[in-house]
């Protein structure tokens, strides 16, 4: 099965430079539906979803071929592939700011800028390293995943979004969490939450964008300013937005703040 047909591509917009929106965690692509009409007139707009999420074919899912977020990467790989995606400008929510910043270190010239919207190179806290979460906290949150997905969803979703003003945000993100493949949403958040990617980071040549909210709950803003410090040349911008989620709940100062780095 070729990867467009895998990962649900969508293609809307009238020019010719590609931007690649990749989704975060639990997640699907319509996730970017307040973000992509800024650009539809001067970009091509491609859209997809992992494997899992969405309308994606899980059909040639194994436990086996996606077993690090270095296999995630290689489907965004393939997908420029397939559709001869060249100076490809990358915008990744959460886990897929690390499997933009993967494929691009694999391919670097395939890629021209990188937009890495609340990112995380890891959520443990290691050393003076701050993720936001022990070791202890993860395994928790992995526990509760996997003994009742639905009510950790509607429990989770809360929390990932911030902005209990705006409780339509967490509901749509709880509903998003339930329609996924539970097995693999399962697998996926084994390898989210467990990975390290921080010694990747100086390996990303690509210009890059961070945008981290003031306030994270899932990545605060100490891991902004690691990754800032880690990919050389890269640009933060904290945005006066909250929870994680920006392309959602703060999208005019999110398009803002990419408009201004393209």
């Amino acid at each position: 099965m070729n990867a467009v047909k895998k990962n649900n591509v969508k293609i809307i917009g009238k020019g010719t430079k590609p931007m690649l929106f990749a989704h975060g965690y639990g997640c699907d692509q319509n996730m970017w539906r307040f973000i992509t009409p800024a650009f539809e007139n001067d970009y091509k707009i491609v859209l997809f979803d992992h494997i899992g999420f969405g309308n994606s074919d899980t059909s040639s899912y194994t436990k086996k071929r996606y077993a690090s977020l270095q296999d995630y990467a290689s489907d965004v790989l393939e997908i420029c592939r397939e559709l001869d995606l060249q100076n490809v400008i990358f915008v990744g929510h959460s886990v897929s700011a690390m499997i933009g910043a993967l494929a691009a270190i694999k391919e670097p010239s395939r890629f021209s800028k990188l937009v890495l919207v609340s990112p995380s190179p890891s959520f443990i806290n290691d050393g003076d390293y701050v993720g936001g979460f022990s070791r202890e906290d993860i395994n928790g949150l992995l526990a509760s995943l996997e003994s009742d997905y639905l009510s950790w969803s509607n429990t989770i979703a809360p929390v990932i979004m911030g902005n209990p003003e705006q409780p339509e945000l967490s509901e749509e993100l709880a509903q998003s969490f339930c329609k996924s493949n539970h097995e693999i949403a399962a697998d996926f958040a084994h390898i989210t939450f467990l990975s390290d990617n921080r010694k990747d980071l100086p390996n990303v040549k690509t210009e890059t964008l961070i945008l981290q909210c003031s306030e994270d709950a899932i990545a605060p803003l100490t891991v902004g300013e690691y990754t800032n410090k880690h990919i050389a040349g890269s640009k933060l911008v904290v945005l006066e937005a909250t929870g994680h989620c920006p392309n959602l709940s703060a999208p005019a100062e999110t398009v803002a703040a990419i408009k201004s780095f393209l």
